[in-house]
């Protein structure tokens, strides 16, 4: 392995879900600053196709992952066009949060449907391309909440979970093929879809001080990260979690003992 070329993705298509805001965007430019040939996929497809205006060479495609149809049809154009599909990063989820007695059967399908079945959709039709050219990486996004929850979370954390263990799944699956696949799991970034709990500053500052750092991600941070999960820096690294929380899920508590 060249050690000057670790985390070097020339020569490799990468397909960016959820790559029109946030996380995906910032993934999607630093996949391509790395030398990768991206193709951003995005339920908003008129975003997908903005961030690929500001990216050399980058496509830009509609996708919504709870398709399994469209998302293989997605993935055989990228191969039709460009000869492979090297790298798969999986961003896009939501989430409504609710006490588990309030919940309703609609949100928990809609939550369930984007989460787990898209991801699982993405899972499904990446390792399919990739395993028949016997190579790749897939990198999905899960979170801190597959490990730990607050009240209201409760079905977006069971879907975190799961994928967690769909990765694993995957990895011990796909690995003999040579194809990798991995999660990342973020804490609390500033995003878009963020913005309502960063305008109240209660709420701001409790998840900002959970954090060891005593601060909220940006989204850039999730960077470095995912495309070392992606890159032969990490051609050993298969069926885990990379946790990006600021040692959120490292810290029990905030009470300094006497003397400490």
């Amino acid at each position: 392995m060249n050690q000057n070329g670790l985390f070097d993705l020339t020569g490799k298509t990468a397909a960016v879900i959820g790559g029109g805001s946030g996380i995906g965007e910032a993934v999607a430019i630093g996949a391509a600053m790395q030398g990768a040939n991206v193709v951003i996929l995005d339920a908003n497809v008129a975003a997908a196709q903005a961030v690929a205006a500001r990216v050399p060479g980058a496509g830009a495609a509609m996708l919504d992952i709870r398709d399994c149809g469209a998302v293989n049809a997605a993935f055989d154009v990228i191969v039709g066009d460009r000869g492979r599909l090297d790298i798969v990063i999986c961003t896009p989820s939501i989430n409504v949060r609710k006490p588990i007695l309030q919940y309703t059967s609609e949100e928990f399908d809609r939550v369930v449907e984007v989460n787990l079945k898209g991801s699982f959709n993405v899972l499904q039709a990446a390792g399919r391309v990739m395993t028949a050219q016997r190579g790749g990486s897939i990198v999905i996004f899960s979170s801190i909440r597959s490990q730990v929850v607050e009240p209201g979370q409760s079905v977006y954390a069971m879907t975190k979970s799961g994928i967690l263990q769909l990765v694993r799944g995957g990895a011990t699956e796909f690995g003999p093929f040579g194809v990798r696949v991995n999660a990342i799991g973020p804490g609390v970034v500033e995003t878009p879809l963020t913005a309502p709990i960063r305008a109240n500053a209660e709420w701001y500052n409790a998840y900002a001080n959970k954090s060891v750092l005593g601060r909220w991600a940006r989204a850039d941070e999730m960077v470095g990260p995912t495309l070392f999960l992606v890159s032969d820096a990490a051609s050993y690294v298969t069926g885990t979690i990379l946790f990006v929380d600021g040692g959120w899920t490292a810290a029990d508590g905030r009470f300094t003992p006497p003397g400490m």
